[in-house]
């Protein structure tokens, strides 16, 4: 099972990835899945090129191919003029539309107050949707002051969950009782004996 984890942050260290990294860790945990990270911030060059002759550079193709194939998906981003950032949206324009089709994501934001919160609802999830993406219900915002604070690892906790849920296929049910086929049933009514 893979678990991709698209990353927007800009700056090194950065609470963007620190979220990124919080939520694998706790959906890994969950699942067994091989995390692959996915640094928008190395291939922002490539991503400005794919626009301009319509060819994904190498480093932007591998990206491009392990979201696509992911089990799962962590999108993060941090929030800038209260929308996700540019880097962010240019990456999944140029990924193919039907690529996110029935994947589960869980979407996540960092910014520096918690007025900027909303942005999970009117922007990213919004955006997944439209991918048809099946977003999780609880979406993590980390603002400055969550770090260190309480509930952040109860929401992060809460999310993992739903992705690792949704991630998991579920295991075959067994059947407890005979399955008749109605013909029998049908044949059984009409017999003159009743059995």
């Amino acid at each position: 099972m893979r678990l991709v984890v698209v990353s927007a942050g800009l700056s090194v260290p950065s609470s963007t990835r620190l979220l990124a990294d919080r939520l694998a860790a706790a959906t890994a945990g969950r699942t067994d899945a091989e995390v692959e990270v996915v640094e928008l911030r190395d291939l922002a060059v490539e991503i400005a090129h794919n626009f301009t002759n319509g060819f994904p550079g190498r480093k932007l193709a591998a990206a491009l191919e392990a979201v696509t194939a992911a089990d799962g998906l962590i999108v993060v981003t941090p929030v800038f003029s209260a929308s996700y950032s540019g880097l962010f949206k240019s990456f999944f324009d140029v990924i193919d539309p039907d690529a996110l089709a029935g994947k589960p994501v869980l979407i996540a934001a960092t910014g520096g107050s918690a007025r900027h919160s909303l942005v999970l609802e009117h922007a990213l999830r919004p955006l997944f949707s439209y991918l048809r993406a099946v977003v999780m219900p609880t979406a993590v915002y980390a603002a400055s002051e969550d770090w260190g604070a309480e509930g952040l690892p109860e929401r992060i906790e809460r999310a993992a969950g739903e992705l690792a849920a949704q991630m998991t296929p579920s295991a075959p049910v067994k059947e407890e009782f005979t399955v008749v086929p109605f013909a029998e049933q049908l044949a059984a009514l009409s017999s003159p004996s009743g059995v």
